[in-house]
């Protein structure tokens, strides 16, 4: 079967705003009510110590691809770092934020496309959705990364007018009264045991910055390129986090407006801006799960295709190139397919799973960092110490907590799936008696 190789053609902004649509700036929103209630008030604080936390996680993505700038992720740097056994199972237990991601931007978009048109069939939205992302990945990923472009900004656009209402609204006396205030950061009586319940609520907002890594194969100077977008991805998404998180908490100080602070969302809008912009915010909603849809799709595919490429799992369908388009076509077709269980699946289920699989790419990442430092000497400097030691120990720590506020549901769904992958192993690999293959190739240089 012709196989071909990824055409390298994706720029720095390119993967940056992949990145940035993938963690879906507009779902600021849809968190808001809750964390707000939990907080007493402060959810962009509590933005601001996610972001912290995960801009270590992001370091050590950064190092790691420096070393092993394949599209692998997760998966290639445990297998070449730690074990092969191990890397599988970590590549195995990661594809579950990956593939279960494009599901839930279904299930959403069905959701919020079933309110707007109760008279149309909810499985409809499902196929169109999928369908769409399918054929837009299936071709060109310049064309996937523009297209995702357009989104991202239609969000971002969407926030900037909301922003302005804000700002009129509170000049004319809502909310706190004044734009200038460090009330939504700082109040007297905030707790920090407070806002580190809110931030690891919030640390699941930043799922998507590790994805930009599996589209290293994509761009024409990936030791260079992916460790900066992995975090510009990161920043970007949390500045837009915190200062939309900034100006909604300026507009709406505590959760008594709301009928439902789990589902306060539609209810900003229209107290923001009335029924037209709640229209245009519902246009920028989509638009969020279009663009996380779109590089979720296009990350799971590139997963697959290294996994294949690896002979981790049969290589004549996952391991192929399309010679003309230079994309993972029938693995671009397999993740279309395995989306449509959207039809079936609820929210809860789907999201869990994808936490699950999200926290266990983010440990071991970290992990290798440490174990690639000491195995090549590289933290005997303070330089060296600090950035390759102590910086991978605080992001794994982070992750930790947000291991200990994991639901139950994701954990045991997630143990589920990570049997499958070691009974899979079991068998081929004859009992551990034989190694994985591996694609081979030159490391790039070291951290």
């Amino acid at each position: 079967m012709q196989t071909g190789q990824l055409k390298r053609s994706l720029n720095l902004w390119h993967i940056v705003l992949l990145g940035v649509g993938y963690m879906t700036p507009m779902v600021v929103f849809d968190t808001f009510g809750i964390v707000s209630e939990k907080t007493g008030g402060h959810v962009p604080t509590a933005y601001v110590i996610a972001l912290i936390a995960m801009l270590f996680t992001a370091a050590s993505y950064g190092k790691m691809v420096k070393v092993y700038p394949q599209a692998g992720s997760a998966y290639t740097y445990t297998q070449k770092t730690i074990n092969p056994h191990l890397g599988f199972l970590v590549g195995w237990s990661s594809m579950l934020d990956y593939l279960f991601l494009p599901m839930v931007n279904a299930v959403l978009t069905k959701i919020y496309l079933t309110a707007l048109f109760p008279e149309v069939s909810p499985w409809i939205w499902v196929v169109a959705f999928v369908l769409l992302m399918t054929v837009i990945n299936l071709f060109n990923v310049n064309f996937a990364a523009n297209f995702n472009s357009f989104l991202v900004f239609f969000q971002m656009l969407v926030i900037i007018i909301f922003v302005a209402l804000v700002v009129k609204g509170v000049m004319g006396g809502e909310g706190t009264g004044e734009v200038f205030s460090i009330q939504p950061f700082i109040g007297s009586h905030m707790e920090m045991s407070t806002l580190i319940t809110g931030a690891t609520i919030l640390c699941f907002s930043f799922l998507g910055f590790d994805a930009v890594t599996t589209l290293s194969e994509e761009t024409p100077n990936p030791t260079k390129t992916i460790p900066r977008a992995i975090f510009l991805t990161a920043f970007i998404g949390g500045v837009l986090f915190v200062t939309a998180a900034f100006f909604t908490q300026l507009f709406f100080p505590d959760v008594s407006r709301f009928a439902d602070p789990e589902a306060a969302s539609p209810e900003i809008a229209l107290y923001v801006g009335g029924k037209l912009f709640q229209a245009f915010f519902l246009a920028g909603t989509l638009s969020g799960t279009l663009a996380s849809g779109l590089a979720s799709h296009a990350s799971v595919s590139r997963l697959l295709y290294v996994m294949g490429r690896d002979q981790m799992i049969p290589k004549k369908l996952f391991g192929f190139i399309h010679p003309t388009y230079k994309t993972p076509f029938y693995n671009v077709i397999f993740v279309g397919a395995i989306s449509l269980v959207a039809l079936f699946l609820d929210l809860v289920t789907a999201a869990s799973l994808i936490n699950f699989g999200a926290l266990i790419a983010f440990t071991f990442v970290n992990i290798c960092v440490i174990i690639h430092a000491i195995r090549n000497k590289s933290f005997r400097s303070v330089k060296g110490f600090l950035t390759n030691i102590l910086s991978p120990v605080i992001g794994a720590a982070s992750v930790f907590i947000l291991w200990l506020n994991l639901e139950m549901s994701s954990l045991i769904l997630g143990v589920i799936w990570a049997v499958i992958g070691i009974s899979y192993l079991l068998y081929r690999t004859k009992l551990f008696t034989n190694s994985p293959p591996q694609f081979q190739f030159e490391k790039a240089q070291n951290i």
